[in-house]
């Protein structure tokens, strides 16, 4: 009996340990953000669907300042585009178009691919929770190593694509792309590397 009660407080322990210090669902989540302070120098108030504001600076009761990074603009931009495999929708095919070669080389319709538009937008699928996060107002920038094989051209560009206009500048340091031994037309990396210049 002793063990099955100290089990019982053990499991209780450990639950309410988790209902305070959980991110996002305990209770110090709650603390956190009845203490997230503005800055002296306030902004204009923004109607803003997604976040806080865009570039708004927060400090917490640690002292540290946080930033929205979240580009508005560019999220208003994709929420206006329209076309074929746009916000993440099917692209249609005929049935001309349904070839099961175009997947044999890739592994997805190398055709749909090369006819969806390279800065395509996405659908937000994040939680609702991290649309109102910030984050520290000074990151540390990364390189970012995009490795690939007979990958095909439209795919990786898109890839490029993505990641340029949705990570803001300063927060990468270079984007390295590693061919893995293509045997197949190969790749111009002179061509990526002329395209990302042209940013």
């Amino acid at each position: 009996m002793k063990r099955k009660q100290k089990r019982f407080l053990q499991m209780t322990l450990l639950f309410t340990a988790a209902l305070i210090f959980l991110p996002d669902i305990g209770l110090w989540s709650l603390y956190k953000e009845k203490h997230l302070v503005k800055p002296a120098e306030p902004a204009e108030p923004q109607t803003l669907p997604l976040g806080l504001g865009d570039g708004q600076l927060f400090t917490w009761t640690d002292g540290l300042k946080r930033k929205d990074w979240h580009d508005y603009e560019s999220i208003q931009k994709d929420a206006m585009r329209s076309g074929k495999g746009e916000h993440g929708k099917p692209y249609p095919l005929t049935e001309e178009d349904h070839d099961d070669s175009a997947y044999r080389e890739n592994g997805f319709n190398i055709f749909v691919s090369n006819n969806i538009a390279l800065e395509r937008s996405l659908p937000d699928i994040r939680h609702p929770n991290c649309k109102h996060k910030v984050y520290l107002e000074t990151l540390p920038n990364t390189s970012i190593i995009i490795p690939f094989h007979n990958e095909g051209w439209t795919s990786l560009l898109r890839t490029i694509h993505s990641i340029i206009n949705r990570t803001p500048d300063s927060l990468i340091a270079e984007i390295i792309l590693v061919d893995d031994f293509s045997d197949r037309g190969a790749v111009s990396i002179g061509a990526i590397i002329l395209f990302m210049g042209l940013k």
